[in-house]
């Protein structure tokens, strides 16, 4: 039976411009949680110089890297009674990598952090718009991720997520999905 006086940890995952870099701060607000960084601001200056490495497993031993520290941040916030949200968990890192062709066994420990998780997704259209518009370097990696964005969408299926549908709706509808879903009210948010 869940424990419903514990701190909430909440994570969006999903595709390049599906949301979760919007939503992630408007959710943290609505929660008074914190928002933990998954890349932790110690290894961040690594990232650019992993990015242009070639090797698809170090590039994801480095993501797992960065997620297992963060995992500590996210449980001293939990043990303390303050929720959180992570833009991504562990799905993200997987799947894309995966998708990209690592080969790597990981098995994840039971002791981490297990947040509800949204996968937030959206028409192709409408996702590739939003890449189109956004101001932000695309890395080698983004580039490649893109040429297998099926591979990715059939690993994150292996995940238990709550489906959200991103598409045509304003991140402030998309939070009131989830809010929605939160209290246990109608959503499309699919379960």
């Amino acid at each position: 039976m869940p424990d419903h006086h514990a701190p909430r940890f909440e994570a969006l995952e999903g595709l390049r411009g599906t949301g979760k870099s919007t939503l992630a701060p408007l959710l943290a607000a609505d929660r008074r949680a914190v928002l933990v960084p998954t890349v932790p601001p110690l290894i961040q200056p690594l990232r650019s110089a992993m990015d242009r490495q070639t090797n698809v497993e170090a590039r994801m031993c480095f993501y797992l890297a960065g997620l297992f520290a963060a995992s500590e941040r996210v449980r001293a916030h939990l043990d303390s009674g303050v929720p959180v949200v992570v833009e991504s968990w562990f799905a993200r890192c997987l799947a894309t990598h995966r998708a990209l062709g690592a080969r790597l066994g990981v098995t994840l420990p039971d002791s981490l952090p297990r947040p509800v998780t949204y996968y937030l997704h959206c028409e192709e259209a409408e996702r590739l718009r939003r890449l189109t518009a956004r101001d932000k370097p695309v890395s080698r990696w983004d580039t490649l991720a893109e040429t297998v964005t099926a591979e990715a969408r059939r690993v994150y299926a292996t995940f238990p997520m709550r489906r959200v549908d991103t598409t045509g709706r304003t991140p402030g509808e998309v939070l009131r999905m989830i809010t929605a879903d939160m209290r246990g009210e109608p959503s499309p948010a699919d379960p």
